[in-house]
């Protein structure tokens, strides 16, 4: 052999790792397009509506379990236990106005 010659002739690319290369970029695409990409706001609004229901379920089972134990202890069924659902519903929506009412950042 000749100094200018290679010692081995190049190795061609085998077929079986290009096929390989390319079935993983589909799988990676695949697995992108199954996850989603994360869209800017879209995590913050829901965050947003699951606070909002929270309050609202918050707001009427609180007010509902303490006027359920007033009228349990002082024996005033159903009174207590109207007020307070009622007084839980009032705070609920104030709640509620509140964090809409905020500004966004």
């Amino acid at each position: 052999m000749a100094e200018s010659e290679p010692g081995q002739d190049p190795i061609e690319e085998d077929a079986r790792l290009s096929s390989l290369q390319q079935r993983l970029r589909q799988a990676h695409h695949k697995e992108k397009v199954r996850k989603g990409a994360p869209q800017d706001g879209h995590d913050d609004n829901y965050r947003l509506g699951n606070r909002v229901l929270a309050e609202l379920i918050g707001g009427i089972a609180g007010g509902a379990l303490v006027g359920w134990v007033i009228d349990r202890l002082a024996g005033t069924s159903p009174w207590a236990l109207l007020v307070m659902l009622f007084f839980g519903i009032i705070v609920a929506f104030r709640n509620i106005i509140r964090i809409s009412n905020r500004r966004s950042k």
